[in-house]
């Protein structure tokens, strides 16, 4: 009875934490304040690693509880607070319920060289400072990127037809939005992601984190001397199987009697199946010998997979290249020499202090991506180089930076944006504005425009007198905060008015306020 509450409860909780943390990223009401969703993330334990890191303080501490955690009971993060480990969870009982067949388990070979030496790499990329290459390893940035890129598509559609509905009817309680558009490649791997673990998880269940996720193989060294530990009791154990063809990580030995509970995701479904009670869930004074199952490939298998992590390594020093990377754009012809746009460097979101900081702590979780409600934050490709490929950077050809808007910089999980206040984001320059001439319509065309100036919020942009009832813009860089509205607005391509990136965030200065004229108090009518 009492195992049977415990499965229960970490059901719940499991789908509690899912889904407040699927809420977080494809929410579009602001439901949540910044300091819920902190919360809510507090526990994710890469972004609170990489929190910590970088802030050095227990405020971003939370992957301290999870080692705790499983020091105490074992992996009980990968089976109740990793919203991946959560999705592969209802995937698998998906199959289980409307498969005709019944679904049995059976004990799986441990992938030992493989699982640890993607360990090794993520430890080996972050003591290095390369962030980046953890977004291919993390499950919550995974299962972030999923949730932003395919099921928040969704949800958005389905507000809008339920808005559309509810229209007709006169009732205006929901609101169609704009769903916005995120970049191919991030799509792209987003459903690659999600194919694998899908196809994973109904073939082999748990295989991924065993195998393909080094956070869960972490804990599993972690749970190895467990204090509490899911065990057989050989004088109860009938080797019958029964826990073997329910257990998900497939870590269970009937012929042996023995559990390896490193691969063990304690999701209790054994401790429920003994018809004998010969599972048990019990306190170990002194911490077990390792019982690790092992994997036996031949050398030249075992070189392969560490020459091919020295490539990766050496891959990534060789071709990132996080000063920037020039977009050229196409002209649009006419017949005249028209300038293409080179920005020397990409413009990274508010609150990210510097290229080099943001590059280092950010894991490409898209969660600002998501919150941006002007949908300026876009997932990168090359613009910082190949170390920071889906890492979200400002795009001002598919919208502006909101004066006043400072969403992204609240609920960032790895402190790669700091929180920045409206009255500091109202000069923090991201970037300066340039202006090109020779792509102006005003000059190219003889045609007044001006939209870029009109859309100014610091009005470093402005008309100055040109040729006769002409106006051409003038930019003033210092004043400029790089919010991108004035870039966004220009209708030419390519862009005769761009914002380009500070590698440093700086302080903008204040624009001059001209004095007013006065009116002459004589008058009658002075207005």
């Amino acid at each position: 009875m009492v195992f049977r509450v415990l499965k229960i409860a970490r059901v719940v909780i499991s789908l509690i934490v899912f889904l407040l943390i699927t809420f977080v990223f494809i929410d579009f009401t602001a439901a949540f304040s910044s300091g819920i969703i902190r919360g809510i993330l507090y526990l994710e334990f890469v972004p609170s690693l990489v929190s910590f890191i970088g802030l050095a303080g227990m405020a971003a501490a939370g992957f301290l509880f999870v080692l705790l955690l499983s020091f105490l009971f074992g992996r009980l993060y990968c089976s109740t607070l990793c919203p991946l480990g959560t999705l592969q969870d209802i995937l698998i009982w998906l199959r289980r319920r409307f498969s005709r067949k019944r679904i049995r388990y059976k004990k799986q070979r441990s992938f030992f060289y493989l699982s640890y030496a993607l360990l090794f790499l993520a430890a080996l990329f972050l003591l290095l400072g390369w962030i980046t290459p953890l977004l291919f390893l993390d499950p919550y940035s995974h299962y972030g990127r999923i949730a932003a890129n395919l099921i928040r598509p969704v949800y958005l559609l389905l507000n809008n037809l339920g808005a559309v509905t509810l229209e007709s009817l006169d009732i205006y309680t929901l609101y169609r939005v704009e769903p916005g558009v995120t970049h191919w490649f991030s799509v792209s791997f987003a459903t690659a992601i999600f194919i694998l673990v899908t196809w994973l998880s109904l073939r082999y269940a748990r295989l991924f984190c065993n195998s393909l996720c080094p956070v869960g193989t972490l804990l599993g060294l972690v749970s190895r001397v467990s204090v509490f530990r899911i065990s057989l009791d050989k004088s109860l154990c009938t080797s019958c199987g029964k826990c073997t063809a329910v257990c998900k990580a497939g870590c269970i030995d009937k012929d042996a009697r023995k559990v390896d509970f490193s691969r063990c995701v304690v999701c209790f479904n054994c401790l429920t199946s003994c018809p004998d009670n010969g599972v048990v869930f019990n306190l170990r004074g002194t911490p077990p010998k390792a019982a690790l199952e092992t994997y036996n490939p031949g050398r030249r298998e075992a070189l392969s997979v560490f020459l091919a992590g020295g490539l990766v390594v050496a891959g990534t020093s060789l071709l990132a290249n996080p000063q920037g990377f020039g977009r050229r754009q196409h002209g649009r012809g006419q017949g005249r020499k028209l300038i293409p746009v080179n920005r020397e460097y990409p413009v990274s979101p508010p609150g990210s202090i510097s290229q080099e900081h943001f590059n280092a702590s950010c894991t490409a979780c898209h969660l600002c991506v998501s919150v941006c409600p002007t949908h300026v934050i876009k997932p990168s490709l090359l613009q910082y180089g190949l170390a920071g490929i889906m890492q979200p950077v400002m795009d001002y050809n598919a919208s502006f930076c909101n004066f006043d808007c400072v969403a992204c910089t609240e609920i960032c999980p790895t402190g790669a944006l700091r929180p920045v206040s409206v009255e500091e984001k109202h000069t923090l320059q991201l970037g300066k504005v340039y202006f090109i001439k020779q792509n102006c319509v005003v000059f190219t065309d003889g045609t007044d425009c001006g939209a870029c100036s009109e859309h100014c919020p610091t009005k470093a942009v402005k008309m100055k007198p040109w040729r006769g009832n002409l106006f051409l813009p003038e930019v003033e860089p210092d004043i400029c905060v790089g919010c991108g509205a004035c870039e966004y607005a220009c209708p030419t391509d390519p862009k005769s008015i761009y914002v380009d990136g500070n590698p440093v965030h700086l302080v903008a200065s204040k624009p001059k306020i001209e004095a007013l004229e006065q009116p002459d108090p004589e008058e009658d009518f002075p207005f």
